[in-house]
């Protein structure tokens, strides 16, 4: 198992969660950014520049992750992608993507755009908070503790 994190956009107190939980349980951690990312000094922990682009981050994800691989992402397009082969995806704010609940967040995320390009104000997502920092390390050490004893499903 690796852990691939989408990490343009992912909050930095969520990577630093990540980088801990890394280096506690072993496990490779790979963040792929289009631009340079200072990360740690791990055996774990490495980044992976990509070029600039749309979706160029998202492309090497789904290229190079693996069936039981974790992938962090807010964008739900990746996800469906990964979860479509067989990997687990997590949001920053702990909601995990799975085959049951994937294609129903894909059509909110296409209703909301649609909305948008009609000119209706959907305003934007809630302010990143303690709680969904909280939700989010729960969440991942749910996953891992499951992966170490032989239980990939969540």
């Amino acid at each position: 198992m690796q852990i691939w994190v989408d990490a343009d956009a992912c909050p930095r107190v969520i990577k630093e969660i990540l980088y801990r939980a890394a280096e506690r349980v072993k496990v490779p951690l790979l963040l792929v950014a289009n631009q340079p990312l200072q990360t740690p000094p791990s055996a774990y922990i490495r980044s992976v520049r990509v070029a600039a682009g749309f979706d160029i981050a998202d492309n090497h994800i789904v290229q190079q992750c693996q069936p039981e691989d974790l992938v962090i992402t807010a964008d739900i397009p990746l996800a469906a992608e990964v979860v479509a082969k067989g990997a687990l995806a997590l949001n920053p704010r702990g909601e995990l993507y799975t085959e049951s609940n994937i294609r129903q967040r894909l059509n909110m995320r296409d209703f909301m755009d649609s909305l948008r390009a009609s000119g209706v104000d959907t305003g934007g997502p809630a302010a990143f908070s303690q709680a969904d920092r909280q939700a989010f390390a729960n969440q991942l050490d749910r996953l891992l503790a499951q992966r170490s004893q032989g239980n990939p499903s969540p």
